[in-house]
């Protein structure tokens, strides 16, 4: 069974999307209607930098759900198809585009908004722990909160999982991590404690969009980084996707999810590698293919 994967922030580079609209020439349109949307050139973004703009969340969460649509395309060109899908955080748009549960459009519309929100939030920060189990670090977590906000935000794969809160709790979980038996611990380029409840009141005004949003019935089924399971109705979708800017990215439970029913073969669409190298610590058993590697 085929999966399709998207990554999420982080991901983005300088050059993404043009060898693949260069090798499939179609996929230029959808900078187009992405420029449309956002009114601002987000080709020539993506393609010529300048590096701290497209870094910049309000530039890099549009420009990686495009990318990521733009890859499901050429995917479809080349006569692949997915059974299901998934994406991470961010990529959890693109992978609704792909799902059929949500048009390119209006996946932008929330996007381009998701990012404003997440932007403003500017009040926490996050780091890497690697090399603990997922245990380990909930407990860490518990050990040092001492009241302030901090937890476990993304499981992303065994032995590397991601903090997120107040910044001087983010600074005492980076002193503690490697006396523990951490292999490293590292603080994130990222502007706010994403995946944390200091993201509520930008969740609780993105939901409104949601729930306003134009989701249909998913034609493969999506499995979501709140739940870890597969939805495709509209009140599922929505249910799962509404939490996503507050809770945890269930990104390991995820993937065991889609292997234990049935996917064998997966395939990161979009910018970059960051998936597959996440699948391979997950279960070596499957393979993963990256669309970079269609240029290469």
């Amino acid at each position: 069974m085929n999966a399709f994967l998207f990554p999420g922030q982080g991901s983005q580079k300088i050059g993404m999307g043009q060898a693949a609209c260069a090798a499939f020439p179609e996929g230029a349109e959808y900078f187009e209607r992405a420029n449309e949307v956002l009114q601002y050139d987000l080709k020539s973004l993506c393609w010529n930098g300048p590096e701290e703009t497209l870094t910049n969340t309000l530039h890099a969460q549009p420009a990686l759900l495009t990318v990521g649509v733009l890859g499901f395309a050429w995917a479809q060109s080349r006569g692949l198809k997915a059974e299901i899908t998934a994406g991470h955080s961010l990529g959890e748009y693109s992978a609704l585009v792909a799902a059929g549960a949500l048009e390119f459009e209006e996946a932008l519309r929330l996007v381009a908004r998701r990012a404003e929100l997440m932007s403003y939030a500017q009040n926490g920060a996050m780091a890497a722990i690697i090399g603990l189990e997922d245990d380990a670090v909930k407990a860490l977590v518990e050990e040092i909160r001492e009241g302030r906000v901090l937890v476990a935000a993304n499981f992303n794969a065994p032995g590397q999982v991601v903090v997120s809160g107040e910044p001087d709790a983010i600074e005492d979980i980076l002193q503690i991590a490697k006396p523990r038996g951490a292999k490293m611990a590292l603080k994130l380029p990222v502007s706010g404690a994403f995946h944390s409840p200091l993201m509520q009141h930008a969740g609780e005004e993105l939901s409104t969009l949601i729930n306003a949003a134009p989701i249909k019935e998913a034609q493969i089924p999506i499995y979501q980084n709140t739940s870890a399971a597969s939805a495709t109705s509209p009140q599922e979708i929505k249910a799962a996707l509404i939490p996503q800017m507050t809770s945890a990215v269930r990104w390991t439970e995820t993937i065991q999810a889609m292997i234990q029913n049935g996917a064998t073969q997966f395939y990161e669409l979009g910018s970059g590698n960051v998936l597959t190298g996440l699948l391979k610590r997950i279960d070596k058993s499957v393979a993963c293919e990256t669309s970079d590697s269609w240029v290469s």
